[in-house]
């Protein structure tokens, strides 16, 4: 009863301190909003609080227009509706004068307002849908040249331009499945089940973690069928010795990685890095860090998009209301390296 009635004293006081905290809902008109909401107050027999805004909605409540609770703010509504754009005209030119025309308004504005959304340019958006479109077409087994165009590239010039940063190899060596590219892998015990360990000759491509050692292996093989994948147990121990002190709790250490990223990605994985042991943050606190506020959705997706768990700590970054969000290596394993690290966020299991 006490954290009703501080609840409700919040809502009185439009006290923007408590948003994030919970919702407030409004039985007469459907509708739930934050605490600081500037709307008319309620009578109080017509409210009812949800930790979260995923519980009011399953409640059958719809987000205000006013306050956004959703975190779905007119901008990044509108850069919603920009993407579906993008993605319909793959094969046209992305330029600011076309997407302002979409959106009514100027072209600095869409370019503010996309990057801020989603922590690219429309242009760069553009590039990492077409080269996913390449790598979807070549592992189907189509040629390079066919692919390049059904991707909506004028030229092979233009995409091997971007190879290096997109593919880590060449678009003619991603089609042959990796040939040519020597990598050495590792499946080990863990605390948290089987690790796997992958390297190049420049440093650790690859960290995942499963149940069956066998099913990592093909996972690897799978993205590369004619890589030269051979197990090497003797030369990564050093390097899987200092992950498996990380995952019983040591600090981390300094490793060599050689992964492929957009530059966003980049940035949000340093920036978990840089999140020290034992703490976490939000997706929305690492969005504000890197000041791109409303980019909270793209940090999702570069977590969910780490290769290298463990070494990248994505396991640190926690839903806005203390749950544990996603996790690409199951729930349960990020609850237990949290544990390990003394996080209180161990205790607060994924909701919703």
């Amino acid at each position: 009863m006490k954290l009703q009635e501080s609840r409700w004293e919040a809502v009185l006081a439009r006290d923007a301190r408590a948003d994030g905290a919970f919702v407030y809902a409004v039985k007469s008109t459907g509708v739930y909003c934050r605490p600081s909401c500037p709307s008319r107050r309620p009578g109080r027999a017509q409210v009812e609080f949800f930790a979260a805004p995923a519980h009011a909605e399953r409640a059958g409540f719809r987000p205000c227009r006013r306050c956004h609770p959703d975190g779905r703010s007119p901008s990044a509504a509108m850069a919603d509706r920009l993407r579906r754009h993008i993605e319909d005209r793959l094969d046209e030119p992305v330029t600011l004068a076309a997407l302002a025309a979409e959106a009514g308004t100027s072209p600095h504005r869409v370019h503010r307002m996309f990057r801020g959304a989603t922590g690219l340019t429309p242009r760069q958006y553009a590039d990492a849908l077409r080269v996913g479109k390449v790598k979807a077409g070549l592992r189907d087994g189509g040629s390079v040249a066919a692919a390049t165009y059904d991707a909506g590239y004028g030229s092979s010039s233009r995409l091997y331009e971007r190879a290096a940063a997109s593919f880590g190899m060449t678009p003619a060596t991603y089609a042959r499945g990796g040939a040519g590219v020597s990598i050495r892998f590792t499946v080990t015990p863990c605390a948290l089940g089987r690790l796997l360990v992958a390297a190049t000759e420049a440093g650790i491509c690859a960290v995942r973690l499963g149940d069956s050692a066998a099913a990592l292996e093909a996972d690897l093989r799978r993205e590369f069928p004619q890589a030269r994948i051979r197990p090497d147990d003797p030369g990564l121990q050093p390097w899987v010795q200092a992950i498996l002190d990380q995952i019983h709790g040591a600090p981390a250490v300094s490793l060599p990685l050689d992964v492929r990223a957009t530059a966003f990605q980049r940035r949000v994985w340093e920036a978990l890095r840089a999140i020290p042991r034992g703490q976490t943050r939000s997706y929305s606190d690492v969005a504000r860090g890197l000041g791109r506020p409303s980019a909270t959705r793209a940090v999702a997706n570069a977590c969910a998009a780490n290769p290298v768990a463990v070494v990248v700590p994505c396991h640190r970054v926690i839903r806005e209301d203390g749950a544990l969000g996603g996790y690409r290596w199951g729930l349960a394993r990020k609850q237990a390296l949290l544990k390990g690290e003394g996080s209180p966020a161990s205790s607060r299991p994924g909701m919703g």
